[in-house]
């Protein structure tokens, strides 16, 4: 028997992510101001970031952050190539972020100790303070969500994308940002009450669809195809609203579902009118962003969209996922922990 939708530890976990993150920004504010002014005083000729799954699409975000608000060339690290094939990077003086809630998956631990040997500094963002991968590291910046039961991670990716932003309002010395930060918990809060009921009820018996975001906003058009898949078990791909015209929008017609998270940034108006063309098709589309039809919660600054957009799908995805049978606490053939090699 399925549990109601407020008893999943899915629904708990998440909803508990603006009080998580209030908590990480007090107890690591002064770490994470020392490792600013560091990285300005010796800043990393780029940054490489290693993760996967969900931590890696936490990585997408840092990707738009690092390199829009700090000018620094951000690349995605592949875990097989220090772990499986042992090749060497040339990492000196690199900025090496390491994603992780477990922090003992053994691919990004090889790939950790290869980057700082490689004379990478080596940053873990990890949730398991005292994991393999926090002792590793040069710098810990704690995600601090706390236990986290359900297979599908929620506070804990928010918390991760909380830890990014932060370090990168200290990091620029951005006043605005950093006052943006204060504002974010209270955000969350009223993003949990967003009703995306048309979302859940217009997917009840969808096989698949497509996922579209942009800019900062793509790392929530990720996190969100992976939940569609894990928790429904829906199909669905996660693309850039300016990549999915090279090939994939061939698919898109008549009554095939697309899920748009316009950024209140210079991309959401391409987004909304990728939107109105797939909607102009006759596809069913909902569009959570300025002009949308699913509510969304005002951003005290643009780069905290996609939080609270994220924050308000998960409940919406915690229901649908009960609607189409499924226990999003216990995906079938997964494990919290992934232990890639």
């Amino acid at each position: 028997m399925l549990p109601s939708e407020t008893e999943t530890l899915m629904f708990n976990e998440a909803a508990s992510s603006a009080s998580v993150i209030a908590a990480q920004f007090d107890r690591n504010q002064e770490r994470v101001r020392a490792l600013a002014a560091d990285l300005r005083e010796n800043p990393p000729p780029f940054v490489v970031t290693c993760a996967r799954g969900s931590s890696d699409h936490a990585a997408t975000y840092a990707k738009y952050l690092f390199e829009t608000r700090l000018g620094l060339v951000t690349a995605s690290a592949s875990p097989s190539v220090g772990s499986v094939y042992e090749a060497r990077q040339k990492l000196q003086g690199a900025l090496y972020l390491v994603i992780s809630q477990s922090g003992k998956s053994p691919d990004l631990l090889r790939n950790a100790e290869a980057a700082k040997a490689a004379g990478a500094r080596v940053v873990a963002l990890v949730n398991v303070e005292d994991s393999p991968l926090a002792q590793l590291a040069d710098t810990v910046i704690p995600l601090g969500a706390g236990a986290e039961r359900s297979v599908a991670a929620t506070k804990s990716y928010l918390a991760s994308l909380a830890a990014i932003l932060q370090l990168c309002a200290y990091w620029r010395d951005d006043p605005t940002l950093i006052a943006a930060l204060d504002a974010l918990p209270a955000a969350l809060t009223q993003a949990w009450q967003c009703d995306w009921t048309a979302l859940t009820e217009g997917l009840v018996d969808a096989h698949n669809l497509f996922v579209v975001g942009r800019g900062p906003g793509l790392a929530a058009a990720q996190e969100a195809a992976l939940k569609f898949k894990e928790t429904c078990g829906l199909h669905a791909e996660g693309y850039s609203s300016a990549e999915v015209k090279h090939g994939p929008m061939a698919l898109v017609g008549k009554d095939f579902p697309v899920l748009a998270f316009a950024q209140p940034d210079e991309t959401g108006a391409g987004t909304r009118a990728l939107a109105d063309e797939f909607a102009a098709r006759g596809a069913r589309v909902w569009l959570a962003g300025e002009g949308g039809n699913l509510p969304v919660a005002v951003a005290p600054h643009p780069l905290c969209a996609p939080l609270l957009t994220v924050q308000s799908f998960y409940r919406a995805i915690n229901a649908l996922a009960l609607r189409r049978g499924h226990n999003p606490d216990l995906p079938p053939h997964l494990n919290k922990v992934t232990e890639t090699v």
